[in-house]
């Protein structure tokens, strides 16, 4: 947690079997991370991982950017080995790589058509 976390939105899903919290991510108003939306600390716990939850999470954080909030770019700090992942969601590398937690890392941006 940050200081960030008090302004964002929290995304979670719970396991249905048991309530368990399964996988999370925030997301972030315009001018806190960004002059963008942005979304970040996607998380899934290791068990649920390979199961195409992140991609879920994702799809429902983008959809309510843009239906709930009507704001039509995000942007994110992303694993470098996780590229092909946010492309695939329709978002565009923006920037060179950098470290970040001595892990490469892309800017990434998604404009809603």
């Amino acid at each position: 947690m940050d200081d960030k976390d008090k302004d964002a939105y929290h995304l979670f899903l719970e396991d249905n079997n048991d309530s368990t919290v399964i996988a999370v991510l925030r997301i972030l108003p315009e001018n806190i991370a960004y002059e963008d939306m942005a979304i970040g600390r996607v998380i899934v716990k290791k068990q649920y991982r390979g199961q195409g939850i992140a991609k879920i999470m994702m799809n429902n954080a983008i959809a309510f950017i843009i239906d709930d909030l009507g704001k039509n770019r995000i942007k994110l700090s992303g694993q470098a080995y996780l590229t092909k992942f946010y492309e695939d969601l329709g978002f565009e590398k923006v920037s060179d790589v950098y470290l970040e937690d001595n892990i490469e890392h892309y800017e990434f941006l998604y404009e809603s058509k």
